[in-house]
């Protein structure tokens, strides 16, 4: 499956309908973002069963915002719904083909659990 290009009206839907989504935070202005985005693109190929979307900062500056976007580009993952992921700066393509495979395997209940472990603390 090809990259998605996402914005606010199909960002929600997106996250909750699919089990995990790659995000890529970049600009066209944006020399990183554009040596990491053919990278991204073949690794999405290899990986049909995951969900890969684009969002252009320029563009989407409300979901820049949201995640607090600072630096580009900025790689973010979701996991049945839950943010699991988040890092500024290109990654290479061997460490993103690393990254998918490890969110694969993640064990959800798991992560749900310290979540919940972790609020029961600030509290």
């Amino acid at each position: 499956m090809a990259t998605l290009e996402l914005t606010e009206p199909n960002f929600a839907e997106t996250i909750e309908g699919n089990n995990l989504v790659i995000l890529d935070f970049w600009a066209e202005w944006c020399g990183p973002c554009k040596a990491y985005g053919p990278v991204y693109e073949r690794v999405s190929e290899e990986f049909p069963d995951v969900v890969f979307g684009k969002i252009d900062t320029e563009d989407q500056q409300g979901l820049a915002g949201m995640f607090g976007i600072r630096s580009i580009p900025t790689t973010i993952a979701f996991k049945e719904g839950i943010g699991v992921f988040m890092q500024p700066g290109a990654l290479p393509e061997d460490a993103l083909r690393d990254l998918v495979e490890k969110l694969k395997g993640l064990n959800m209940d798991e992560v749900r659990a310290e979540m919940e472990a972790k609020e029961g603390d600030g509290e």
